[in-house]
């Protein structure tokens, strides 16, 4: 019995930040219902597999019932209409206008379940001159300013390695949605929540774009703390071409290194202001890193009180003690789940749901 256990949700969401809403909503319980087209989600067939199914499209659609319709056809508006009677959350991510046409907007939902949360995910909303723009997670970390600042030393912005636009939606839709069910509590009334990717990632950036919120300039990651421009919040080469990072610029942090590397007075350096007064410090750190390789400075760093992590890949990161401790890798039903990060005390050890075949509940 999960925390969400008697509520149902009609899912037509496809992709990314749809399906991490709902399923983070089945791993607590939910009666979720995907609905999904003849072919399916497109996310069923991308590479790589596991046990007949791909990774992605398990971990995003465990616990789901799979349901196929074809909503221009008479019998499967019917379906839908029927479902809608009984359900508590209704989720789409259709660009805008698409509802509207297939008879199923939230004018229309509403009428045929006044009590329904309904959530509508797109790129950038349901109104607003961008609002029928295709765009997948890369063009919305581009038009926010977020691809500008995740640039190399040169400047030259770089594809992400985390689609946050996606992310940041589905976990705001998710938010969005359990606030209107506790709201729905007091008025038995649902709601109706436009979430827009764009909207959704464009609070991360008030800690690196103050003074362009502010209406001053943008800032530039030469020259920002957070962004490249301080020798303690910084990525090094070790001398076997791989890498390490110093991820905390409080000055005992900077103390601790500085004095064990016998430069304590570069110390000064460490609490300048990011950019050209902290390059000397960034010169002397990138030198001495080269001096070892990275899991000898693992060694090194070990009785060291510093902010300091090697770069793991993927694969070294799923295989660590703390991943392992913390049972964030689950194999069930010859297949690998990431865990929910959401526990609760006294609940039982996650098992993960299978995902379902195409039209299986």
């Amino acid at each position: 019995m999960g925390k969400l256990s008697g509520i149902r949700v009609i899912d037509l969401s496809q992709f990314l930040p749809g399906p991490m809403l709902t399923v983070m909503m089945a791993d607590q319980g939910a009666d979720v219902i995907k609905i999904e087209p003849p072919a399916g989600d497109p996310a069923r067939a991308m590479a790589p597999f596991e046990n007949g199914q791909s990774v992605w499209f398990r971990n995003l659609n465990r616990g789901k019932r799979s349901e196929v319709l074809d909503l221009k056809s008479e019998a499967g508006r019917a379906r839908l209409t029927e479902l809608i009677q009984s359900a508590d959350v209704f989720v789409e991510g259709f660009r805008p206008g698409v509802m509207q046409r297939l008879g199923f907007d939230y004018a229309a939902v509403s009428t045929i379940n006044p009590a329904i949360v309904y959530c509508s995910v797109s790129a950038f909303g349901q109104t607003g001159p961008m609002a029928h723009h295709p765009a997948h997670d890369l063009a919305v970390q581009a038009l926010s300013g977020f691809l500008s600042v995740n640039d190399g030393p040169d400047g030259t912005p770089v594809v992400p390695g985390v689609p946050s636009a996606d992310m940041a939606a589905g976990l705001t839709g998710l938010s969005a949605v359990l606030m209107a069910l506790i709201g729905r509590e007091r008025t038995g009334r649902g709601d109706y929540v436009d979430i827009a990717m764009f909207d959704s990632l464009l609070p991360w950036c008030a800690h690196i774009a103050g003074s362009a919120i502010a209406g001053g300039d943008a800032p530039r990651s030469a020259t920002q703390r957070s962004l490249g421009g301080a020798g303690f919040y910084q990525v090094y080469v070790t001398r076997d071409g791989r890498h390490v990072t110093l991820g905390g610029r409080e000055l005992k942090f900077v103390k601790v290194l500085l004095g064990a590397l016998n430069r304590e007075d570069l110390i000064p350096l460490g609490a300048a202001e990011a950019g050209p007064a902290q390059a000397p410090l960034i010169a002397f750190l990138r030198d001495t890193f080269l001096t070892r390789t990275r899991d000898e400075w693992v060694a090194w760093f070990e009785d060291k009180d510093v902010a300091f992590s090697p770069v793991l890949d993927f694969a070294e990161g799923f295989a660590s003690d703390h991943v392992a401790h913390r049972g964030l890798l689950v194999e069930a039903s010859e297949a690998h789940h990431i865990a929910p990060p959401i526990r609760f005390a006294g609940e039982p050890e996650w098992v993960p749901a299978d995902a379902p075949e195409l039209g299986r509940g």
